[in-house]
């Protein structure tokens, strides 16, 4: 079982999200425990604050490193010793999150994820307590809530039995290096726009083939600097040199 630790001001954000779709099956499948956590409890003063003015001045507030240090501690001492958890602090100045990294989180038993709220970090949090930092995207945003229910959602959709088909998350879009292929269901004509006959023609070796072959035409017009970490078959290199001409 995984057990995911959420450190944030706002556990009450975590609620909703939580208790839905695949994130709840997980939950009552044993797979994951949540625990969203409020930090501030972990403050050493009476108005518990977590937050004070940057050294050498300047706008916003940074957190303090002492709760933040003081509320891992207390959810670490009951792993044992071999369990090391992974400490991810929610940045943007973090690197890119993306599939191979939730493949990778995905194999942890302790996530503890640290969420800010306020200008920054203290930098000792980053330096001395973390293990990995990261950003789901060049853009701003109020805290690190957001960015931890996206990493949350993508790493526990991976876990063994949380997914019906199995193959479901093996095929998803960048699993395999390529976008997925495009889909369609039933009826075969809706208002005069018609299903590829391929994939009615119950030739499944064909259809497998149209499959791989329109992956690698969707990831060249929408997303080719994917293309440039994938070594191609020779087949999908004839494939790619005709969607190019196509273009001309």
């Amino acid at each position: 079982m995984m057990k995911i630790d959420v450190l944030t001001l706002f556990p009450e954000m975590f609620t909703g999200v939580f208790s839905q779709s695949i994130l709840k099956k997980a939950a009552d499948a044993g797979a994951v425990t949540y625990n969203p956590i409020n930090f501030r409890q972990f403050s050493d003063n009476k108005h518990q604050t977590v937050d004070d003015y940057p050294y050498g001045g300047g706008a916003g507030m940074v957190l303090k490193p002492q709760p933040i240090f003081d509320a891992v501690k207390e959810l670490t001492k009951a792993d044992q010793q071999q369990v090391k958890p992974r400490v991810i602090l929610l940045c943007p100045q973090g690197k890119r999150f993306d599939q191979q990294k939730a493949e990778e989180l995905a194999k942890e038993e302790h996530l503890i994820f640290i969420c800010g709220h306020y200008e920054g970090y203290d930098e000792r949090i980053r330096e001395h307590l973390i293990t990995d930092e990261i950003s789901i995207g060049d853009y701003v945003l109020t805290g690190g809530e957001l960015g931890a229910m996206v990493i949350i959602d993508s790493v526990v959709r991976l876990l063994p039995g949380v997914l019906g088909n199995e193959e479901s998350h093996q095929q998803d879009s960048f699993s395999t290096g390529y976008l997925e292929h495009p889909h369609y269901t039933r009826p075969a004509d809706f208002r005069g726009m018609k299903v590829p006959d391929v994939l009615v023609s119950g030739n499944h070796r064909l259809i497998e083939e149209w499959r791989r072959k329109e992956s690698l035409r969707r990831t060249y017009l929408r997303r080719p600097d994917l293309l440039e970490k994938v070594e191609l078959t020779v087949e999908q290199q004839k494939w790619l040199d005709e969607f190019k001409k196509q273009q001309e």
